[in-house]
């Protein structure tokens, strides 16, 4: 028990060691000032709130689908129950990464006794279904982007070899730390999973959850779901761009990019994806032309308040839980 409690104390320091790093790497002479004048008398509000409503849509639309993949393996939890759910788990993802889809299986037991382990395995399904729909968008969005890369780099003559050469010797010490980190918690992750492999029970109803989608009601209402959750992240974050002067002309294809590119980069094991997802999405903006200082600008405060977001929603979910009773079965079981 002591070395489960060290290893996941681990994890949560490598998680934020990492995340921290690279964001020590492109913030460490970062003039901080101008970030409080910006969002003061640079910025355009109106923008930022109406992005807001869709990051709550994008959740509750993956509640109500996560409640629909349930059905099929006998489970019916309240709708209400599984948004909140989801509005936890995401919030509880920024102090321990990943463990918001373990919270949100445990908050179906309890209040309304769902299976844990049918309840792991639709989440696997989930993942699957949004990992394959990002993996088409991507491909699409890089088929069309492709002039657009091929002109930038002919135009400024800039090559993989003068890229690298830009970076300082720092920098690929940081570079290097985050990756041995990056196979240490991927080692961990590995780890785990082997465990439940072994765990005869919760395999079981992972199968079960992953073949449930075969036996969905409303097909066609699971997949506006899925559509509706990742058009509403889209819009929580293309409507940030105009918020800022340097990023309000941009195209959509531009937006497309840097969301797909900061989708992947927060796969990367760290709070919200905070440090790659900067990266990331700072560097496609550079790309298209968005100035340095401008981009981080961008990167920082439209994370920072997408963050608060979550805290906040996930505050509600938890006060919401609090005041529901759970149903008469569990409460028997308890």
């Amino acid at each position: 028990m002591k070395k489960k409690v060290l290893t996941q104390i681990l994890k949560v320091v490598l998680s934020l060691f990492l995340g921290g790093a690279i964001l020590y790497w492109m913030y460490r002479d970062f003039n901080f000032r101008q970030v409080e004048y910006v969002m003061f008398h640079g910025m355009n509000w109106t923008w930022m709130l109406l992005s807001l409503p869709f990051g709550i849509f994008a959740q509750a639309f993956r509640g109500w689908r996560w409640r629909q993949t349930l059905e099929p393996v006998g489970e019916k939890p309240r709708a209400s129950i599984s948004v909140n759910s989801i509005f936890v788990s995401y919030a509880s993802s920024l102090v321990v990464p990943r463990i918001g889809e373990f919270a949100r299986c445990g908050i179906l037991r309890r209040w309304d006794g769902v299976s844990f382990p049918k309840a792991i395995g639709t989440v696997v399904t989930e993942r699957a279904i949004d990992s394959l729909l990002i993996l088409l968008i991507t491909f699409l969005t890089i088929l069309y982007q492709i002039p657009v890369f091929h002109t930038f780099f002919r135009e400024t003559g800039t090559s993989m070899g003068t890229f690298f050469c830009q970076f300082t010797f720092t920098g690929y010490i940081v570079t290097g730390i985050c990756g041995i980190t990056v196979i240490i918690l991927l080692y961990f992750l590995l780890k785990k999973l082997s465990i439940y492999k072994k765990v005869k029970d919760a395999f079981k109803g992972i199968w079960q959850g992953v073949i449930s989608l075969k036996k969905v009601k409303n097909v066609p209402l699971f997949i506006f779901f899925t559509l509706a959750i990742w058009i509403s992240y889209f819009l929580h974050y293309y409507l940030t761009f105009f918020c800022f002067q340097a990023t309000s002309h941009l195209s959509l294809s531009c937006a497309l990019v840097t969301f797909i590119v900061g989708s992947i980069a927060v796969i990367v094991p760290t709070p919200n994806g905070a440090g790659p997802w900067h990266f990331a999405v700072k560097t496609m903006l550079i790309l298209y032309g968005v100035g340095a200082t401008d981009a981080l600008n961008f990167v920082l405060i439209v994370h920072s308040i997408q963050t608060l977001l979550v805290v906040l929603i996930g505050i509600y979910g938890w006060l919401a839980l609090s005041f529901t009773t759970k149903k008469k079965a569990v409460l028997k079981e308890a």
